[in-house]
């Protein structure tokens, strides 16, 4: 008797493989011999995804999956992997899930009680933290700020007040925004900006958060490419702190709500945002009102 196609006594497994996120060089021999042995890619973009198989010299069948078919595509790649087939799972660029679709195949992946692996390599966020020079001991990886400028603001408000590094991913639309908004919020707060990582115009800039801005504008090439943003931890025993016991940094993001919000909901977002009492934050809101 003829097997059914979709038959099969070993089910397959899902290998989530890092890809580069710039320079071809960087893609591992075991990323390349499991996408050459996987009977079925699981792309963000296939087009994309496409000029890297062919740069490989594969031909593989490909299917996307992005953030709108995520959810629809589950069922049949489940049925895949429960026939046999090897499923690889792979993004535009660097590591799947980190910013980019994947996280609810491998969650009913796992649920169906199916093998998932990693295939270890390329991270722009562990890449830019490796070279920044800012503790690494410990991190926190936020992805994508708001595109919005007030819910950005406010999210940075947030972000600065973090005890670790923090790491962000940023747009060319927006770098140059988002580096005026920490320029005011934290203008002394070391941050460092990487730039179009492992590609040919590859940059850095290391230093105060006020200056940034003034570097991007130096070069229009600048606010092109691909962004990692890092920023210093928030140093609460270091920071000065006025009469009314608020930080320079909590101060600077009750100014910032107090310019676009009515006096009661700044002070209250502030408390909320800075954990600090909201009657001391009233206090020193009322010295500031003219």
């Amino acid at each position: 008797m003829k097997e059914h196609p979709l038959v099969s006594t070993r089910a397959g497994k899902l290998w989530v493989v890092a890809t580069p996120i710039g320079n071809l060089e960087d893609l591992s021999p075991r990323a390349r011999r499991v996408l050459s042995e996987a009977d079925l890619i699981a792309a963000e973009d296939t087009r994309h995804s496409g000029r890297l198989l062919a740069h490989l010299g594969l031909s593989k069948p490909l299917v996307s999956l992005h953030e709108h078919n995520e959810a629809a595509r589950i069922p049949r790649l489940i049925e895949r992997l429960q026939a046999g087939q090897d499923v690889a799972l792979i993004s535009d660029a660097g590591t799947p899930l980190l910013s980019d679709p994947g996280f609810r195949l491998v969650r009913a992946v796992r649920a169906a009680d199916l093998a998932v692996f990693p295939v270890p390599g390329p991270s722009a966020a562990v890449a830019a933290l490796s070279v920044a020079g800012l503790p690494t001991d410990r991190f926190c990886f936020e992805g994508f700020l708001p595109a919005s400028g007030a819910a950005r603001r406010q999210r940075l408000t947030v972000v600065l007040e973090h005890p670790t590094t923090v790491i962000c991913f940023e747009s060319s639309h927006r770098i140059g925004a988002t580096a005026v908004d920490l320029a005011s919020l934290a203008p002394e707060r070391e941050v460092m900006l990487a730039r179009e990582m492992t590609k040919q115009f590859e940059e850095h800039y290391l230093g105060p958060a006020q200056a940034l801005p003034a570097w991007l504008a130096a070069d229009s090439n600048r606010v092109r490419g691909e962004f990692v943003l890092l920023i210093a931890p928030f140093r609460e025993a270091a920071a000065q702190t006025n009469a009314d016991g608020l930080s320079a940094e909590q101060e600077r993001v009750l100014t910032t709500l107090m310019s676009e919000l009515p006096l009661k909901q700044a002070v209250q977002l502030t408390a909320r945002l800075t954990g600090v009492a909201r009657n001391r934050v009233y206090a020193h809101a009322l010295g500031l009102s003219p």
